[in-house]
C-alpha cells in the first residue's frame, strides 16, 4: 500500500495554518482578518493537496466560518476584545446562504436539462443531426466532432458530454487502422470541444459560475445573454483555431470516412415534453435581455416541470453533481469572508502594484490561473484566484461595470484552456482512458488550445468586450 505522504503533509500544513495563522500578529489586519487568513490558507492547501474531498473542504470552510467569523463565534469576540477592538461579525446565516447562490440554482437548472437531455437521448439525436453537414472528409468530420461536442457542452457538464461522444464516435474510429493519425484526431476532438465549448455560457463550466457569483456580490450582475455575447466568438474562433492546429498535427491518412450515427426522435409524451422545456429554457436564457426575468429564475423552470411532468425521478435527481455545487458553495462564502473581514486588501497592500499597469495585472493573474488550472481542478484554480483579482480591481469598477466584467471574465476564461496533462480535467482522463492515445500527445494539443486560449481571450478582453459591453 502506498503511502499517502501528500495528503498527510496537506492535512498538518492545512489544520497548521487554520490554528496558527489567527494567533499571529500582522500590521494592520483585523482580528476577523487574521481568522480568515487562517480559513484561506487551510483551504488552498487542502483544495490543492486534497487530503480531504475538495468539496468537502468547500463545505468545512463555510463550516468554519460559522463556528470562528460569525455573530455565533465567542472565540472571535475574545479576540477582538483581548486586541482591544469593536466586536462586528456577520451573521452565521450569511455564510449558510452561500448554499443557495443564484449561481447555484442556474447550475441546478443546467443539470436537471442535461439529465433529461441524456434520458431521453435528445443529446446523441442532436448529435446526429449537427455531424450529418460535414460529409465524409476526415479533417471536416473532427471538425464536426469538436464543434457538436462543443455545443453539448456549453449546456451540458464537460464530463458528461464527452462521455456521450466517446461513446457514440469511438466504435465508429475503431474501424481506422491503428497507424491512422485521424483516430488520435477525434479521441482529442472531444475533450478540446468539451473544455472549450463550456466556456461559451455561465452554466458550461464551474469557473464561468465562479466569475460570474464573485462579480455579483460586487454588485455587478452578468446576464446568461451578456456572458454567451462576450464568450461564443472567443469560443468559435478558438475550436477552429485549434481544429485547424490538430489538423497539423494529427494529419489523417484517410481520404473519405463517414460517420454513421443510427437512431430517432423519442416521440413518447415524456420526451417531447423534455423537448419542449429545454428548448422554452435555451430560448429564455439566451433573452434575457429582452424579458429581464434572471436567468437563475428562468432556471426554476426545469428544476420544477421535468419531475413535475415526470420526465424526470427521484433517481434522476439525486444522479446531479451536488457536490460541484457544493465547491462553488465554498468559493463564494470564501469571497465573503475576503471583503468582509477586510483581508483581501490587506493581501493587496502588502505589494506594490503602481509598478503593474492594469493590463500586466490582468495577464499576471490569468497565466498564474492556466498554470495552476493545469496542476489541479479549474474550478479550484478560479476559486482561489477570482476573489483576490475581485479585491484588487473593485476601485476601477466606478468606471463603468466593463471594469470588472471583463479582467474577472478573462482570468475565469483562461483557466478553463488549461488542459495539458490527463489530471487538469475529467474530459482529458476519459480521452486518455481510450487507449487512443497517450500522455504526449494531450500534452501536445494541449500546449497548442492554452496558447491560442491566452493569446485571444487577451486580445478580446483588450479590443473586442470594451465595445460589446
Amino acid at each position: 500500500m502506498k503511502f499517502p505522504v501528500k495528503k498527510i503533509l496537506g492535512l498538518i500544513l492545512g489544520l497548521g495554518c487554520l490554528m496558527l495563522l489567527p494567533f499571529c500578529h500582522f500590521e494592520g489586519l483585523s482580528p476577523s482578518g487574521h481568522i480568515t487568513l487562517g480559513i484561506f490558507a487551510f483551504a488552498a492547501i487542502f483544495w490543492i493537496m486534497e487530503p480531504i474531498p475538495i468539496y468537502v473542504t468547500s463545505l468545512s470552510i463555510i463550516l468554519a466560518q460559522v463556528l470562528l467569523l460569525s455573530d455565533k463565534s465567542l472565540f472571535l469576540k475574545a479576540l477582538t476584545q483581548a486586541s482591544g477592538g469593536d466586536y462586528v461579525a456577520p451573521r452565521y446565516q450569511d455564510f449558510y446562504a452561500t448554499m443557495a447562490h443564484p449561481i447555484l440554482i442556474l447550475f441546478l437548472g443546467g443539470f436537471s436539462l442535461a439529465k433529461a437531455a441524456e434520458k431521453y437521448q435528445l443529446d446523441r439525436n442532436l448529435t446526429r443531426i449537427l455531424l450529418r453537414p460535414f460529409g465524409t472528409s476526415p479533417t471536416r468530420v473532427a471538425l464536426g466532432v469538436m464543434l457538436v461536442t462543443g455545443i453539448l457542452s456549453a449546456f451540458m457538464s464537460n464530463t458528461a458530454t464527452t462521455a456521450m461522444m466517446m461513446t457514440v464516435a469511438l466504435p465508429i474510429v475503431a474501424k481506422v487502422p491503428a497507424t491512422d493519425p485521424f483516430r488520435r484526431l477525434i479521441a482529442l476532438s472531444i475533450p478540446v470541444g468539451a473544455n472549450i465549448g463550456g466556456i461559451a455560457t455561465p452554466i458550461g463550466t464551474p469557473p464561468n459560475a465562479v466569475a460570474i457569483a464573485a462579480l455579483a456580490k460586487q454588485g455587478t450582475m452578468v446576464p446568461f445573454s451578456t456572458w454567451m455575447m462576450i464568450a461564443t466568438p472567443l469560443v468559435v474562433l478558438c475550436l477552429l483555431l485549434s481544429w485547424v492546429g490538430m489538423c497539423r498535427m494529427f494529419k489523417p491518412q484517410l481520404e473519405k470516412f463517414e460517420l454513421s450515427i443510427e437512431g430517432s426522435f423519442n416521440l413518447a409524451p415524456k420526451a417531447i415534453g423534455c423537448y419542449v422545456i429545454f428548448s422554452v429554457t435555451v430560448l429564455l436564457w439566451v433573452t434575457e435581455k429582452l424579458h429581464g426575468i434572471p436567468s437563475a429564475v428562468i432556471a426554476f423552470l426545469p428544476m420544477v416541470f421535468l419531475p413535475a411532468l415526470g420526465i424526470l425521478d427521484k433517481h434522476d435527481i439525486r444522479s446531479h453533481a451536488w457536490e460541484v455545487l457544493w465547491l462553488v458553495a465554498g468559493g463564494i462564502s470564501l469571497g465573503l469572508s475576503l471583503k468582509s473581514t477586510g483581508l483581501a486588501h490587506w493581501m493587496i497592500n502588502q505589494v506594490s502594484w503602481d509598478a503593474f499597469s492594469p493590463f500586466m495585472l490582468i495577464l499576471l493573474f490569468a497565466l498564474v490561473g492556466y498554470a495552476v488550472g493545469n496542476l489541479i481542478s479549474h474550478t479550484v484554480s478560479a476559486t482561489i484566484l477570482v476573489p483576490i483579482a475581485i479585491a484588487m480591481l473593485a476601485p476601477d469598477a466606478a468606471v463603468g461595470p466593463a471594469a470588472m466584467i471583463i479582467p474577472i471574465a478573462v482570468i475565469g476564461i483562461i483557466v478553463s484552456f488549461a488542459m495539458i496533462l490527463p489530471i487538469s480535467t475529467p474530459p482529458n482522463a476519459i480521452a486518455l482512458a481510450t487507449g487512443l492515445i497517450e500522455t504526449k500527445d494531450l500534452a501536445k494539443a494541449g500546449w497548442l488550445v492554452g496558447i491560442i486560449g491566452i493569446i485571444f481571450t487577451l486580445l478580446f478582453g483588450a479590443y473586442i468586450w470594451p465595445l460589446m459591453l
